[in-house]
Parts: structure tokens; C-alpha cells; sequence
């Protein structure tokens, strides 16, 4: 790994750790008010989530797996699981989406997050406890190599995790590998919407999920140099900052299958 690519990881780990550790912030003290980076768990958060999940599927989690969320997308609502599947999620976060997932391929199936944050993955099996979800399963962590057998999934999930890796094709060759034939990925991410790529390219808009967005093209070409097949890329929402000025990015969706 180069300095560089070092320095973006610990520049996510810490965005995402302090994000969860806020959560449990404030959960024990309810009148805390966090500062920082993260700015986690205000309002906003819940009613960006309500955007991206159906209230039914909101309703059914614990608050904290929700204000912890800081996806771009639902990746669930276009997977199309099904009962005895077996489930991997990229960067799980406070493990929103593998709750829903794990639901849905219950009681065969099975879910596993990987996230490399530990303040996550404690949140995440904190969560997990008050579901009292049994097939689904916490792991430690980086997606540039997922600790996994070959062969040894049915389908890869992950929510605006992609982007913030330094080293894609390796994300990408991991997935392949861990995927069964006839395997699929659903992501939700971000993109450049032109070559000139995203305006922001500091590190915190690394953890921000924007400067690590790709073009469309460098995005599909690192998928079908790891093998996938039948790639689909459907365009979501442009990204603005908060004064409303675009950031050349926008969230999407990706399918691909390992023929």
C-alpha cells in the first residue's frame, strides 16, 4: 500500500469511527451533542434515510443502526434476495442494510458485514443483539481483501463503500473471488459525471464519498477486468455541496454477474 492510499484509509476509518462512536454517544447520554467531522445523528440524517428506505423498512431497526447509515443508496430494494441465499456486505457501517437483508434470506440464508472500523462493528453487534438476528455474522476487515473463502457467496452488497477505496480493481478481484458462478453484485455508489472527475479531491472528500468517485468508463473497465459480466449502471442523484454547488459526482447503481 502507498502513503497515499494509507493515508485515505485512515482518513475513512476515522470519519467512520468517530460516526459510530457518536451513536453510542448517544445512546447513553440522549442530550449530547456531538461536534466534528462526522456532524452524525442530527435530524437530517434520519430524514436522508427516509429518502433512501421505505418507512416500513425503517421501522422495523433500531434508531441507531439508522442515524449511523451514511449510504448513497438502498441496495437491498434492487438485490431481489431470496430465502437460503448467502449474503455479503461491503463496509456494513452500523449494519442497516445487513439487517434487512438478513431478513429476507432468513431462515436458510445467511448475511456476513465486513467493515475494517471496530467502532462500527461494535455498533453493528450492538445492533444486532437488540434484533436478536441469528444468521448474520460481524467480521473485521478491509474490502481490498475480504477475508473469505473462494467461492464461498451468492451475492455482494454494499452501499457507497466502493468509492472510498484507494484501489478498486482490488475490491473488485476480491469480489470475484468470493462470489459462487452465477454470483451477482448490487451496489450503490458514486460516479464522476465526466472524465474531469469530481471537483473536491482533499482527503476528507475521500470519507465524504467524493473524490474517490470514478468515471463511468474506469468504473466498468476495472469490473470486466475482474471477469464481471453484464454490467448495468443506472444514474441516481447528482451530489451538491451545501451551498448547492455541483460536485460533478452523483449516486448510482450497479449490477454485474460472475458468468
Amino acid at each position: 500500500m502507498t502513503l497515499e492510499n494509507d493515508s485515505i484509509k485512515k482518513t475513512v476509518k476515522n470519519r467512520y469511527g468517530e460516526r459510530a462512536r457518536n451513536v453510542i454517544e448517544l445512546t447513553i447520554n440522549p442530550e449530547a451533542n456531538p461536534t466534528g467531522s462526522s456532524n452524525c445523528c442530527s435530524p437530517s440524517d434520519m430524514d436522508r434515510a427516509l429518502q433512501l428506505y421505505s418507512e416500513s423498512e425503517i421501522n422495523q431497526l433500531p434508531t441507531e443502526a439508522v442515524a449511523a447509515s451514511a449510504g448513497c443508496g438502498n441496495p437491498i430494494a434492487l438485490a431481489g434476495l431470496i430465502r437460503g441465499e448467502r449474503v455479503l456486505d461491503l463496509g456494513s457501517g452500523g449494519g442497516i442494510d445487513c439487517f434487512l437483508a438478513a431478513r429476507q434470506v432468513a431462515p436458510e440464508g445467511h448475511v456476513i458485514g465486513l467493515d475494517m472500523t471496530e467502532d462500527m462493528l461494535n455498533l453493528a453487534r450492538q445492533n444486532q443483539a437488540k434484533l436478536g438476528i441469528t444468521n448474520l455474522q460481524f467480521v473485521s476487515g478491509e474490502i481490498e481483501q475480504i477475508p473469505l473463502p473462494d467461492n464461498s457467496v451468492d451475492v455482494v452488497i454494499s452501499n457507497c463503500v466502493v468509492c472510498l477505496s484507494p484501489d478498486k480493481d482490488a475490491v473488485f478481484q476480491e469480489t470475484y473471488r468470493v462470489l459462487s458462478q452465477g454470483g451477482r453484485i448490487h451496489l450503490s455508489d458514486m460516479m464522476a459525471l465526466s472524465e474531469k472527475g469530481p471537483t473536491k479531491t482533499d482527503s476528507d472528500s475521500w470519507a465524504s464519498c467524493i473524490a474517490g468517485a470514478e468515471p463511468k468508463e474506469t468504473y466498468l473497465n476495472r469490473l470486466m477486468r475482474a471477469g464481471f459480466e453484464r454490467i448495468e449502471v443506472s444514474q441516481e442523484k447528482e451530489k451538491h455541496d451545501d451551498q448547492g454547488v455541483p460536485l460533478n459526482v452523483a449516486s448510482v447503481k450497479v449490477v454485474a454477474i460472475k458468468v
